[in-house]
C-alpha cells in the first residue's frame, strides 16, 4: 500500500528541516565509528549487535503498537525483509567494510551521492519530474563524487584503479538511495511499528553475513572501545537517526529529504579531521565544495524558479 503523498505545509516542512539536520549530524558521526571499529569489531559483527541493541531498546516502546498494527504489517512482509536487508544489513555491511581500506572522508563524501541517486532512482521508477535545477544539481554532485573517488588523480578513470573501499561506499550508497526511495510505499502503519518491523529483519537478515566473515575467520568482537562503538550507532545512527529520517520524508517527500544527506559529508568529514585526525587536502576541499554546490543548485535554485516539485 503506497502512502498518500500530499504538499507538505509550511509548518511540516519547518518541523522536517531540524529532524534531518540532526540526523545527518549522527550519521557524519557514523562515519568517525567506521574508523575507530577497526581491529575493535569486525564489520558483521558490528552491523548484527547494533540492530540487536535497536530491537532491544524498542522491544517495549513498540510492542503494543506492533502487535496492533501487525494485521496490516503482515501482507507486506517480503516488502519489509528486504528494505531491512539493503537499507540496513547490506548498507551497513558495506559502510563499516569501506572503513577499512578508505578514509573517513572519502566515506563521508561519497554519501553525497545518495540524493543524487534518490532522484535518479525516483525518475525511473516513479518519474518523478526532475527540473533543470536538480538536473545541473546532479552533475555538480557527480562531479564531486568524481574528484572524491579518484583522489585529485585522473589517471585513475583511465586504469580502472579505484580504491576498494570507495567502490563498497558506492554501493552502499546505491542501496541506501533505493531504500529512501522505497520509503514512500511503506505500508499505512505507524512509523515506530515500520521501523520495528524493519529493524528485526535486519537483525535477521544480518546472520548469514555474521556466519560468512565467522567461517573465513575474520570476526573480532568487542573490545571496550568496540562496545562503545556499538552502543553508539545502535542507539544513535541506528535508533534515532532512522526514525527522525523516516519521519523527514514523510514530511517533505524523498526527493528532498534526500538532499539532506548532502550535509553527511560536511559533518563527517568535519568529524574525521577533528576526532580521527585525518588530514584535509586540496581534492577533499574541492570534492566537499562540489558535493555543497549540488545541495544549493538543486534545492534552492530548484525551488525558487523551476517548476513545483513532485513528491
Amino acid at each position: 500500500m503506497r502512502v498518500p503523498q500530499r504538499p507538505a505545509a509550511g509548518g511540516e516542512a519547518a518541523a522536517a528541516y531540524p529532524l534531518l539536520v540532526f540526523t545527518m549530524l549522527l550519521w557524519g558521526g557514523n562515519v568517525v565509528a567506521s574508523k575507530w571499529a577497526a581491529g575493535e569489531v569486525s564489520p558483521q559483527v558490528l552491523t548484527c549487535l547494533r540492530w540487536a541493541f535497536a530491537c532491544l531498546a524498542l522491544a517495549l516502546p513498540a510492542r503494543a503498537g506492533l502487535v496492533a498494527e501487525w494485521s496490516r504489517l503482515k501482507p507486506h512482509w517480503a516488502y519489509v525483509l528486504l528494505m531491512g536487508a539493503c537499507g540496513y544489513t547490506l548498507y551497513a555491511s558495506l559502510f563499516y567494510a569501506a572503513g577499512l581500506f578508505t578514509s573517513g572522508i572519502n566515506i563521508a563524501l561519497f554519501q553525497g551521492a545518495i540524493p543524487v541517486l534518490v532522484i535518479l532512482i525516483n525518475y525511473a521508477v516513479h518519474r518523478v519530474a526532475v527540473t533543470g535545477a536538480q538536473a545541473l544539481g546532479v552533475a555538480v554532485t557527480l562531479a564531486g563524487a568524481a574528484v572524491a573517488a579518484t583522489h585529485g588523480d585522473w589517471r585513475v578513470l583511465a586504469t580502472f584503479a579505484f580504491n576498494r573501499g570507495d567502490v563498497l561506499m558506492l554501493a552502499a550508497c546505491l542501496l541506501y538511495a533505493g531504500y529512501t526511495v522505497a520509503l514512500t510505499h511503506r505500508p499505512r502503519v505507524s512509523g515506530l511499528s515500520f521501523f520495528t518491523a524493519v529493524a528485526l529483519s535486519a537483525l535477521v537478515t544480518s546472520l548469514p553475513p555474521l556466519y560468512a566473515e565467522w567461517a573465513l575467520g575474520h570476526t573480532i568482537w568487542p573490545t571496550a572501545k568496540g562496545w562503545v562503538i556499538v552502543l553508539f550507532v545502535a542507539l544513535g545512527p541506528s535508533l534515532v537517526a532512522q526514525l527522525a529520517f523516516m519521519r523527514g520524508v514523510e514530511l517533505i517527500g524523498p526527493n528532498r529529504a534526500g538532499l539532506f544527506v548532502n550535509l553527511v559529508p560536511i559533518f563527517g568529514a568535519g568529524l574525521a579531521i577533528l576526532l580521527v585526525g585525518e588530514p584535509f587536502r586540496w581534492h577533499d576541499a574541492l570534492a566537499l565544495g562540489l558535493v555543497i554546490g549540488g545541495i544549493a543548485i538543486a534545492e534552492r535554485l530548484g525551488r525558487s524558479r523551476g517548476p513545483a516539485r513532485a513528491r
